[in-house]
């Protein structure tokens, strides 16, 4: 399964970040301690949801979707 993820920083809120990953409580671990450049300035972040895919390809379709301007108010919408 690969997991395409949304997280919102706790203390920016109006900082959200998506991502994909094949071990969903390993990655947020690795976002939490600052393991990431793009996240570590706006820790602690917690997790605003996820999507399950048996289709790689599919999933990364789909966070590259949430990546763009309409993808993001999909995402804020539904999330």
């Amino acid at each position: 399964m690969k997991y395409v993820y949304m997280l919102q920083s706790i203390t920016y809120s109006e900082r959200f970040y998506v991502g994909g990953t094949q071990n969903l409580r390993k990655r947020f671990a690795e976002h939490n301690r600052g393991e990431s450049t793009h996240t570590k300035k706006y820790l602690p972040w917690k997790l605003v949801g996820y999507i399950a895919f048996s289709d790689h390809e599919k999933a990364d379709t789909f966070e590259a979707y949430l990546k763009t301007a309409s993808g993001r108010t999909f995402a804020k919408r539904h999330f």
